[in-house]
C-alpha cells in the first residue's frame, strides 16, 4: 500500500441507502487502491446533516452542498445566504452539484435556471469551487457559466464530463477543470476519450459519482471510491503518462481547485 500512488475521488454520494452501514468498509477498501480523500455531495439542503456527520467521523471524507438540477422542482429554492452559512463549516469544501438536466427534467429549465445562478454566486462570494451537472442542456450551460463567471470569478468543474466537445471547451476557456468519471472507461466511450485527450492535463480531476457509473470491470454493479483508481488507469492511458505520474498530476489539480480541502488537517477541525 505504501507503493501506491494518492488520488482523490472528487465526486461521490456517501449518504445514498446503498451504502448504508458500510461507510467505515468503504473508506478502508478506498485506502487500500490509495484513495486518500473523498468528496460526498449533498444534492438535496435538507440531507445537509447527514453528509456533513459523514464527513466528520471519517477524516478522508469532505463534502459540498447544493440542490441537484433534477430535484430543484421538488426542494424549496435554495439561497446564496444558506449556502454561505454552509461553508462555514471546515471540512465543506464545495458548492455543488448544481447546473442543468434537459434530458429528464426539462420542464424545470427555467427553475433549474434560476437555481443555477443563485449556485454561481455562492461560489463567488465562498470562494468555493462550483461543482456542474450538465445533461442535454449545453448551450443554455455555457452562456450561463460564462454570464456568471464575468459578474464575478469562481473556480468551477464540470463532473462526469460526458458533454460535447464545445461545451467542454468552453469550461476550459473560463479556466475550469473537467472530471473523469467511470463513462471514460467503456469500451463505446472513445469519442469522450478523444475530447479529454485534446484537454491540458493540469485541468483533469477523477471521480466515481458512486453509487453510479461503476468503471470496467465492474461496470452494472455499485460503484464505489476504491474504484476511483480504475478510472484513474484509463485517464493515465488517454494521456500517454504512467499511473503514478497522472496520479500525481490530479492531485495537484484537486488541491489546486478545492484548496480548501487541501489545506484541511484534523487539528484545524478540533
Amino acid at each position: 500500500m505504501t507503493n501506491t500512488p494518492t488520488i482523490t475521488d472528487s465526486h461521490c454520494h456517501l449518504d445514498f441507502p446503498d451504502f448504508e452501514g458500510q461507510i467505515d468498509q468503504i473508506v478502508a477498501r478506498a485506502a487500500e487502491a490509495g484513495v486518500t480523500r473523498m468528496v460526498s455531495i449533498c444534492s438535496r439542503l435538507r440531507n445537509e446533516a447527514n453528509v456533513r456527520a459523514i464527513a466528520e467521523a471519517h477524516d478522508p471524507v469532505f463534502y459540498a452542498v447544493a440542490t441537484h438540477p433534477m430535484s430543484v422542482a421538488d426542494e424549496p429554492m435554495a439561497t446564496v445566504d444558506q449556502l454561505v452559512a454552509f461553508a462555514k463549516h471546515p471540512k465543506m469544501v464545495g458548492i455543488g452539484e448544481t447546473g442543468l438536466d434537459y434530458h429528464y427534467t426539462a420542464e424545470s429549465a427555467e427553475k433549474q435556471q434560476e437555481s443555477l445562478r443563485i449556485h454561481c454566486a455562492a461560489a463567488h462570494e465562498t470562494g468555493l469551487p462550483l461543482i456542474i451537472h450538465a445533461r442535454a442542456a449545453d448551450e443554455d450551460m455555457a452562456r450561463i457559466l460564462a454570464e456568471e463567471h464575468r459578474n464575478g470569478a469562481f473556480g468551477c468543474v464540470l463532473h462526469c464530463f460526458s458533454s460535447s466537445a464545445e461545451l467542454g471547451r468552453a469550461a476550459l476557456d473560463l479556466g475550469f477543470y473537467l472530471s473523469m468519471s467511470g463513462i471514460t472507461t467503456f469500451k463505446k466511450s472513445q469519442e469522450l476519450r478523444d475530447i479529454f485527450a485534446t484537454a491540458p492535463v493540469d485541468r483533469i480531476l477523477v471521480e466515481t459519482d458512486s453509487p453510479y457509473l461503476a468503471p470496467v470491470p465492474h461496470r452494472g454493479k455499485t460503484n464505489e471510491p476504491a474504484y476511483t483508481a480504475l478510472t484513474a488507469k484509463v485517464g493515465a492511458e488517454v494521456f500517454g503518462m504512467d499511473y503514478a505520474a497522472f496520479a500525481a498530476q490530479t492531485q495537484a489539480n484537486f488541491d489546486r481547485l478545492f484548496a480548501k480541502a487541501a489545506a484541511w488537517t484534523p487539528e484545524v477541525a478540533a
